[in-house]
């Protein structure tokens, strides 16, 4: 079955979302890292973005805070365009640990692999796998210039933000050297922690992130700028991650209220794919206990709900066309 929604259901939903949600009191901003405390807890922006590049955005959404955990979408993309989805498998994994993202214990119980690209401790073996090998400014140039791409736009580092990072990541830092311990980090372990840090810290807005999602649904192809940025084929790769491991020990309620592949940061940023269809993104600062932005969470499920979009719903959903676009089969 198919059902055809149009761009003015998808605004009048999301602003009803915004509306609706904007009271929410729920959690509170993460405190371990002093700059996210700091976060004005009122912030809240929607943005949703089609693969034909027309978009939807209501309330904070050009604020720029801290990527942090999304930031490990973009890094497992660019290294499985670099060696290939098998070699990441090989190297990091795919499967969720049902563990806290920053859990040690679980590259204790499966010293084998860090078991995804998605938590900790795969994001930064993820970060010591990054080309070229043992020059850190030039892996940072690739990955800031791969997520800048995603994003259609420029990205930069929030000083104090990686300031803050750099001086409590004492957990980090031991799964770094675990991971040395283990022979599952590929590059120096102390330059693989600094990159991981250094991404977290970027400065992003919910209609960056909008766009990072819509260039994964359209199988990489920013829909904004038209640039290929990565290989169509990966895109059931990453989709299957974000499903599995999104929202860490909360990932299966996720999947289960909204069916959408999603990636979510302390932060307080969100973002959801729909393949073929569009990116979802949502920024709030309060947390639950797991992590994830509560009012963005609740938004987007609202969106997700109305809009019909859960991927494993019989109904395809497609969105009427003003213009001929152009299309992208992912394979």
């Amino acid at each position: 079955m198919k059902r055809t929604i149009t761009i003015e259901e998808i605004r009048k939903t999301v602003e009803t979302a915004y509306v609706h949600f904007r009271e929410e009191t729920g959690g509170k901003n993460a405190d371990y890292i002093p700059y996210l405390k700091n976060v004005p807890s009122a912030l809240f922006g929607i943005t949703v973005c089609l693969t034909d590049g027309r978009s939807v955005s209501v309330g904070d959404t050009d604020y720029r805070f801290g990527i942090e955990s999304v930031s490990k979408v973009p890094t497992a993309l660019l290294v499985m365009n670099q060696y290939g989805a098998n070699k990441v498998l090989e190297r990091i994994g795919a499967d969720a640990t049902g563990l806290p993202f920053n859990s040690i214990m679980a590259i204790l119980l499966e010293n084998d692999h860090p078991s995804t690209p998605l938590v900790n401790a795969g994001a930064i073996s993820a970060c010591s796998m990054v080309r070229p090998t043992g020059d850190a400014d030039a892996k940072w140039k690739a990955i800031i210039r791969f997520v800048s791409s995603l994003c259609g736009s420029d990205v930069a580092v929030i000083d104090e933000l990686y300031r803050s990072e750099s001086t409590t990541n004492f957990n980090n830092r031991s799964i770094a050297w675990l991971l040395k311990n283990y022979n599952r980090i590929y590059d120096d372990p102390e330059m693989s922690l600094d990159l991981y840090t250094r991404q977290c810290s970027l400065g992003v807005s919910a209609k960056q992130l909008a766009i990072m999602a819509a260039t994964i649904a359209n199988c990489g192809t920013n829909p904004v700028t038209w640039e290929e940025v990565f290989n169509a084929n990966l895109t059931p790769h990453i989709t299957s991650l974000m499903s599995t491991v999104g929202f860490y020990e909360r990932t299966g309620d996720w999947l289960y209220n909204t069916g959408l592949p999603a990636k979510s940061g302390v932060g307080g940023g969100i973002m959801a794919v729909v393949p073929g269809v569009m990116g979802l993104a949502a920024f709030a600062p309060p947390l639950d206990g797991a992590g994830n932005s509560v009012k963005a969470q609740k938004a987007l499920e609202y969106i997700s709900v109305r809009l019909g979009l859960n991927l494993f719903n019989p109904v395809h959903i497609e969105v009427a066309a003003q213009e001929p676009v152009k299309e992208k089969v992912c394979q």
